[in-house]
This record gives structure tokens, C-alpha cells and sequence, in this order.
């Protein structure tokens, strides 16, 4: 058969040169090394690739910073078929990266005053790794805008408080009226207790008023924040943030120290008009004969998956003829009910883990009971918080009365009398931690091992007795307690 050859085309070779002669770079050979990760199973994001969730910020996104005030960008990714493992970022001089939960990280940063009007990009990617492979998501940038102060703060942290003092001048003339803690609640959390004519003041407790509870490496950061709020003091959204004055203290978890901070959330407080005082205390039992709570030194308290968690949920109030409702129980890593995601107990006032079980309770009391599931192994720890209302007694017209609502239902929402029931009052406890397989192997070591065998592992033993002492000291390092705090300001 005929055969035809190709046509070939010749492509002349230019060299372009310079007009200016320009030192080299190095007089030294350079050499530049490449590694190249295997290919992907999947170019899905959420899968093998870390896929960013909220509150990760948009890529482009213009953050604003204030001078001499830590900015803090919050960063979480998820992948189903990988574990993630660090963040790498860019950005200006001494920014650093905190990891606080098992798939959430912070970025912070200080602007100094030689910042004021200037803009920086940071940019960040998270690696997560399936066995020796490493994967990483898409990378984004944000733009930090530096202005000036907006409010001026001073917080002074004590060992078991913190306090704010804030000029009202900061807050455009809005009075203590205006203003709320995270969960103003409890009667100790009211900002008009310690205001004056010139500052908004609040002293507010470590373990209260919606005060949520961070950690990494080195620190418990306790955190807290002061917003505005609608009309409706008993509304639970707020849509006017015209003011968000956030603050915090953060202590060492090692020092010496003097005094402590109990885990353990006491009694609840509220006052509400047409209803008058209430008491709520939310307690965890050994069983099911509720009959001592729990120690409060012991907390956090720690289960194993399976084994059964006993609450109790107890309400007092200063007027007669009242019921009440158990709304929702969730858990959450942090000790906020608007925290997402979160693990649902009850939900309507229906129970939806299907472990749970409701116990006798006398008038007032709420007691229940579930399985520990797999979500507080997900987290250093969990709360569990539940929404409380209160009814009056009898009354086939309030929510109470409708216990379970199915939430496919539709139901005409009403204008809520004050006569009829309170507002929904949150209550919580904790935090709960999965018991470490560690904790729960027990037993020693046989006696009848003869001397070879006891010679032998003695030898073994004094040959890894450095390296022994290192992991031991960084098992203790890691694990999370809760210590007595140091009388230091931040």
C-alpha cells in the first residue's frame, strides 16, 4: 500500500537578548527539588479535599480590624475519607494560628498604630491526610482593613470573673437598657447591677451569662460579648447589632496559682415580668434512683460510649400554679445554644435520640436519661443545654400544654401573653468528655514472672527511660484540666 509521509515545518530558533546587562542572580548552580503528591481518589471537595465550612470567611472578603485589638478569623473544614490535620497560611508580621477543635481553627493578629489605614491580605489552606497522603483545599485570601479604635475597653480578669468597663460614649449613646450580655438571663448578668452614669459595667462570672469556653495548647480562653437588643426583651433574635463589643481573658493551664474555677454551672435566676422569680438547676446523677447528684468537684465529667447520662432538670418559682416545659436539649462543644453544629436530644419537645429515656418526675422536675453518644468523642468536651419554658398551670392554651409538637407540622405562631407563659430560658451544664480507652484499661502485671524475665525488662526499661519520659510528659501536657487559675490580667 502507498505510504505518506507527514509534512514537517522547521521553526527558526530565536534568541532574545537584552539591552541591559543585569548581575546574576547566584554565581552558584541553583537546584530546585519537587515533590508531587499521588492523584486524588476524588476532586470532590468534602471528601478526600478539606471543603471549608462557616464561619470560614469568603475568599475576597474585606475584614475589618481595629488598632491594638486581636482580630480573630475563624477557619473550619470538614472531609469525610481524611482527617484534618493543620492550617498553612501568609500574612503579616507575628500572625498565628490556634487549632480549638478537631476541625475548627482561629487565625489572630494584633495591628500595631503604624498599621492605621493600611490593608493586608491573609491567606490560608487547610491539609488534611489519609494515611501517607496529604490533602489540601482550595486556598483563600481575605482582606484586613485596619481603622482605629471604635471602643474604648478595659477588662480586668480575676481568677473566677471578668469585668468590662466600657464608656457609653463607645456606644453612640445607647444606655445599659440597650445593651445585653451573650444570655442576660440570669439576674446576675444584668448590665444595670454595676453601671454608672459615664461606663457600662459588667462583672461577669466565668461559668455564666453565656460566657463561652475556648482552649488550645497553652490556654482556657473564656469569652464574652456585649450587643444590642430589640424592643421585645424576651425576643430571641437580635436584629439591631449596631454595637458588638466583644472581650475575653485567657489563663495559662499551667502555673502556680492560688484560687480555682469550678466547671460546674450553679443555679439559674431569672425574673420575668407577670411570672416573678425563677430557679432552675440542671444536675447530672450516678443512676437512676436520683437521689445525690454528682459531686460538682468532679466535673468534667467523663463516660464511656453506651453508658447511660441521668439529668435532672428542676424548676422553683415564686408564684403558685406553674408548669413547666422542657423545649430542646442539645450538646454542643461550647456552652452557647446558638453554637451549629450541635447534637439534637430533644428537639419541640420531642425526644429524637432514640436512647433517651424519661423517667417519674415530680411537679417542677424533668428527669431523663441517655445513652453517651459518639459526638463528645468529636470534641475535647460538650455541654448539654436546654431551652426551658414556663406556663401557667392548667392552662390548655399555652405551650406547655402541647407538649410535643411535630416540627412538620404547621402551627399558627401567636403573640405570646405574659400571663400565660415566660420566654424560653436556657439552662445548662457540663462539660462531659468521652472516657479515653486509657482511663478505662485496668489490671497489673502478673507476679510470676520469673527474675529473667523481670531482668530483661528491666534492661528494656532503663535503655527507653528518656524517651518514656518525653511521651509522658507531653500525655500530661495534652490532656485537658481544668486547674485552679492564675491572678493574672490579659
Amino acid at each position: 500500500p502507498p505510504t505518506t509521509t507527514p509534512p514537517t515545518t522547521t521553526i527558526p530558533t530565536t534568541t532574545a537578548t537584552s539591552d541591559r546587562s543585569t548581575d546574576p542572580f547566584s554565581k552558584l548552580p541553583l537546584q530546585f527539588s519537587f515533590l508531587v503528591d499521588p492523584p486524588v481518589p476524588s476532586c470532590q471537595e468534602g471528601l478526600y479535599l478539606p471543603k471549608f465550612e462557616s464561619p470560614t470567611p469568603a475568599n475576597g472578603q474585606h475584614v475589618q480590624a481595629e488598632v491594638t485589638k486581636e482580630l480573630e478569623i475563624r477557619v473550619k473544614a470538614t472531609a469525610t475519607y481524611s482527617s484534618i490535620q493543620n492550617i498553612i497560611m501568609s500574612g503579616p508580621t507575628n500572625i498565628t494560628k490556634h487549632r480549638i477543635t478537631s476541625d475548627e481553627f482561629v487565625i489572630k493578629w494584633t495591628p500595631v498604630p503604624d498599621d492605621l489605614g493600611d490593608h493586608y491580605p491573609i491567606c490560608f489552606a487547610v491539609e488534611a491526610s489519609s494515611g501517607s497522603s496529604i490533602y489540601q483545599s482550595e486556598m483563600r485570601c481575605v482582606i484586613v482593613d485596619i481603622r482605629k479604635e471604635q471602643i474604648e475597653a478595659k477588662v480586668t480578669c480575676t481568677e473566677s470573673s471578668m469585668k468590662v468597663e466600657v464608656a457609653k460614649s463607645s456606644f453612640f449613646g445607647l444606655r445599659e437598657d440597650h445593651l445585653r450580655l451573650s444570655d442576660p438571663s440570669n439576674t446576675i448578668c444584668s448590665l444595670r447591677t454595676h453601671s454608672n452614669q459615664s461606663h457600662i459595667v459588667a462583672v461577669i462570672p466565668l461559668n455564666a451569662c453565656g460566657t463561652q469556653i475556648e482552649e488550645d495548647d497553652d490556654y482556657l480562653i473564656f469569652k464574652n460579648e456585649i450587643t444590642t437588643v430589640d424592643d421585645n426583651v424576651n425576643s430571641l433574635v437580635t436584629r439591631k447589632h449596631l454595637v458588638e463589643a466583644r472581650f475575653y481573658c485567657q489563663y495559662p493551664k499551667r502555673g502556680n496559682v492560688t484560687l480555682g474555677f469550678s466547671a460546674h454551672r450553679k443555679k439559674v435566676t431569672v425574673w420575668e415580668k407577670g411570672f416573678g422569680t425563677f430557679t432552675y438547676q440542671f444536675e447530672f446523677y450516678p443512676d437512676s434512683q436520683f437521689r445525690t447528684m454528682i459531686n460538682p468537684n468532679s466535673y468534667p465529667l467523663e463516660y464511656d460510649v453506651g453508658e447511660r447520662i441521668y439529668m435532672e432538670l428542676d424548676s422553683s418559682s415564686s408564684i403558685n400554679n406553674t408548669e413547666m416545659l422542657v423545649e430542646s436539649c442539645r450538646a454542643a462543644p461550647y456552652d452557647n445554644p446558638n453554637y451549629h453544629p450541635t447534637y439534637s436530644i430533644i428537639e419541640n419537645g420531642c425526644v429524637v435520640d432514640p436512647t433517651v429515656q424519661v423517667h417519674f418526675s415530680s411537679e417542677g422536675q424533668f428527669k431523663f436519661s441517655m445513652e453517651a453518644f459518639k459526638f463528645i468523642g468529636l470534641h475535647d468536651q460538650v455541654y448539654i443545654s436546654c431551652s426551658v419554658i414556663m406556663c401557667e398551670g392548667g392552662n390548655p392554651n399555652t405551650r406547655c400544654s402541647q407538649g410535643c409538637i411535630n416540627s412538620t407540622s404547621h402551627s399558627s405562631r401567636r403573640r405570646r401573653e405574659a400571663v400565660l407563659q415566660t420566654g424560653k430560658h436556657f439552662v445548662s451544664q457540663g462539660p462531659l468528655r468521652l472516657r479515653r480507652s486509657a482511663d478505662v484499661e485496668g489490671g497489673g502485671s502478673g507476679m510470676n514472672l520469673n527474675m529473667n524475665l523481670v531482668f530483661i525488662a528491666g534492661c528494656l526499661l532503663a535503655a527507653i527511660g528518656m524517651i518514656c519520659g518525653v511521651l509522658i510528659y507531653r500525655a500530661k501536657r495534652s490532656k485537658v484540666k481544668y486547674q485552679p487559675l492564675p491572678l493574672e490580667e490579659s
